[in-house]
């Protein structure tokens, strides 16, 4: 039998189980297999694996979507759109399990399981107490009852024995006869194992390349004997390297601060730079460029420059990633995303606007990785010299090289007469007004005094950023308090 499959058309999946929370190994699986698929122009399929009711949560299928549309993976079928699958969910697709479930038991190659869940476990204590692996088919009965479906189906292993198979990623395979046994094809509550299922699917759906992790290369022979015993051709195997914890000696988990993919989009994380980074957890096209957008991770993508060994999940790069595509944004995308991230409690100083905000945005975007970083900066009161005439000690004017503040009144009376003239159309003509007569009088004492003036603070921005976030009546303002200070 020819075990290549000889279709052209490249056909992949995702089919995760509706349990609520989209880790970022499945989401990488998902985005492989995308990027597979739209590369050859093929087909990508959302397939939800819902045949374990007791683990189904509420909400999980519509969560699945919105993560994956977040992230920009389109899928051409799924539980929203299922074209001529008629359904993407598999508890909707029994009675396609049990045709081929029927194909199995005429050609002998499925049976009812006649035992008690009792009678079972005393199998597998006794060969726990004879210190040998425990297989069912060790204790297959010789004579098969018809299945009336209240009881398990099994297959029966059609061959004993060592199977090899070619997996794209990690060359030649091989496992033995002990990982080989009748496994539970349909289950006494008629809905399939995913042993089962996901064969089926695959099959009916046309699936070619199917990627997952390494934890399934040892469930890998069961599955080939099924193949087998349908007399179908294997699809192309892709086992993924897994995503790691910072330290690269354990997989990623919870307990290392793995989330949810959609609390990233909460955190302020853009799209494109998520699924950047996570491409390059485990790919690697060469090369020293880092940065991909979508259509060119499609066209470098290769099976081949997929890792074996795990890629460490960086957070770190990926803050630096996001960074590195915020700076590509419009400068309205930049002042909608600081709105939406900046706490209430800056929204309602005294002079808040949204121009000044807007203004605000390139000062932020210096410093920032995602919003969460803008929120720690705004409650740290980095952005209060905007929106709030400040407060301070009048010693803060004075500028290093002088004796007493009061030598830095006339400078910041004649700074604010050239303001009072000057354009503020952007920091650099605010800047072009001061700087002849900085240079003038020195750039720290009359820089000094301004800047403070308006900030009220030893660390800021510089003062032409200051005064074109503050405009002209507010910068003016400012600086006729700090003059009246020194006056006092």
């Amino acid at each position: 039998m020819d075990h290549n499959n000889t279709k052209q058309k490249v056909v992949t999946r995702y089919a995760p189980s509706p349990t609520g929370f989209q880790h970022i190994g499945g989401i990488r699986t998902a985005l492989y297999a995308w990027l597979w698929a739209r590369k050859n122009n093929g087909t990508f399929i959302l397939r939800i694996e819902d045949t374990d009711k007791n683990r189904e949560v509420e909400g999980a299928i519509q969560h699945t979507i919105d993560a994956l549309h977040w992230l920009g993976i389109d899928y051409d079928y799924g539980p929203d759109k299922p074209g001529e699958f008629k359904s993407c969910l598999q508890s909707d697709r029994l009675d396609i399990y049990k045709k081929y479930a029927q194909k199995l038991i005429d050609k002998g190659l499925a049976y009812p399981d006649p035992y008690t869940n009792e009678e079972i476990e005393n199998f597998r204590e006794l060969a726990k107490k004879e210190d040998r692996p425990y297989l069912y088919r060790h204790h297959r009965p010789t004579e098969f009852e018809a299945w009336d479906g209240t009881k398990p189906l099994r297959l029966k292993t059609p061959e004993v024995k060592r199977y090899e198979w070619q997996d794209a990623v990690r060359g030649k395979l091989s496992a033995g006869e002990e990982m080989l046994d009748d496994f539970i094809i349909i289950k006494a509550d008629g809905y399939p194992t995913y042993n089962f299922a996901h064969i089926i699917d695959d099959l009916e759906m046309g699936v070619t390349h199917v990627m997952r992790g390494e934890e399934f290369i040892s469930s890998t022979p069961k599955f080939l004997s099924l193949y087998d015993a349908l007399e179908i051709p294997y699809p192309t195997l892709v086992t993924l390297p897994p995503i790691m914890g910072p330290d690269g000696k354990k997989k990623l988990s919870k307990r290392d601060g793995a989330k949810d993919l959609l609390e990233y989009r909460s955190d302020g994380y853009l799209p494109e730079a998520m699924r950047n980074f996570l491409a390059l957890i485990g790919w690697n096209p060469g090369g020293n460029d880092e940065i991909f957008p979508s259509e060119e991770l499609i066209n470098k993508f290769t099976l081949e420059k997929i890792q074996r060994s795990g890629g460490a999940f960086n957070e770190e790069k990926l803050k630096w990633m996001n960074k590195e595509y915020l700076q590509k944004q419009t400068p309205e995308f930049l002042a909608e995303y600081l709105k939406e991230a900046i706490p209430d409690s800056l929204k309602n100083k005294p002079q808040y606007s949204d121009d000044r905000l807007k203004k605000l945005s390139p000062v932020v975007f210096e410093r920032i990785h995602n919003k969460n970083e803008i929120v720690e900066s705004a409650e740290a009161g980095e952005y209060d010299f905007a929106f709030t005439a400040p407060e301070y000690d009048v010693e803060i004017l004075k500028w290093k090289n002088d004796n007493m503040v009061a030598e830095a009144l006339p400078r910041l009376q004649k700074a604010c007469e050239v303001i009072s003239e000057a354009s503020f159309d952007t920091t650099e003509s605010i800047k072009s007004a001061l700087w002849p007569y900085a240079e003038e009088v020195g750039k720290g004492e009359l820089l000094w005094p301004l800047r403070t003036s308006l900030s009220g603070k030893a660390q800021s921005p510089d003062p032409f950023m200051i005064a074109y976030i503050l405009g002209k009546k507010e910068t003016i303002s400012r600086i006729k308090t700090a003059c009246d200070k020194i006056s006092e």
